[in-house]
């Protein structure tokens, strides 16, 4: 499991539970999701920060990933392999220079254009004192 970078403007999170229906009961490292957490970790570059997540509640589309940052809408997606690694890291580089988070959809690897389970806003402080 790897620790949150305090520096770090982004991170990924990486379902590593995450496995297909009817695949096999593997161990976890064996996982699609574990698969593809240790390929991003092998080319992740600094400023983004991979995260390892036990399950991220999106069964029905594996592997799921979420990008995240401080004041910046949250990205759910779904439908990965192990070998989504380099269209990942582009649309979180994407994401990592856009001012909100907001990717635009053009600018997205076709992977995840279509992979797209939610968009959720950023908390604010406005909204917690209500």
């Amino acid at each position: 499991m790897h620790g949150p970078k305090t520096d770090a403007p982004m991170r990924i999170d990486v379902c590593v539970s995450c496995r297909a229906a009817g695949d096999p009961a593997e161990p976890r490292e064996g996982r699609p999701g574990a698969r593809l957490a240790a390929a991003l970790e092998s080319v992740a570059t600094d400023g983004i920060e991979i995260a390892r997540v036990d399950c991220l509640s999106v069964c029905k589309r594996p592997c799921t990933i979420a990008f995240s940052a401080r004041g910046k809408w949250t990205y759910v997606y779904g439908d990965f392999g192990p070998d989504a690694a380099a269209d990942v890291l582009v649309c979180a580089r994407t994401y990592a220079d856009a001012t909100e988070g907001i990717i635009p959809w053009k600018e997205r690897p076709e992977a995840l254009k279509r992979g797209v389970v939610a968009r959720i806003p950023p908390f604010t402080r406005k909204e917690a004192a209500q």
